[in-house]
């Protein structure tokens, strides 16, 4: 649940625009590989496929494709991991 100017969202209307067979464009984040830095987990970008490491990481490339693009649903990139995150309603779903 998220609560923005006293409205209470319980359900994201993001998550109806996501591409449910979306695969991830690289086995890792995409801008650490080319630049040959490291990561901590990764976020895949449930419009494109983008692969950003998450915000634990120093470069925080996941976070940062969500700014330059609006894309607003990722999901972990993590084996076992299944959870969504919406950057725009800031809501968690399992």
């Amino acid at each position: 649940m998220s609560k923005d100017n006293n409205i209470v969202v319980t359900e994201c209307d993001h998550l109806k625009s996501v591409n449910p067979d979306i695969q991830g464009n690289t086995g890792g984040c995409e801008e650490c590989e080319k630049i040959g830095s490291d990561w901590v987990h990764l976020r895949l970008c449930l419009t494109c496929g983008h692969v950003g490491c998450c915000d634990n990481s120093k470069n925080k490339h996941g976070t940062k494709h969500f700014e330059s693009t609006k894309h607003p649903m990722i999901r972990s990139f993590e084996q076992g991991e299944y959870w969504k995150w919406c950057y725009i309603d800031k809501l968690f779903m399992e």
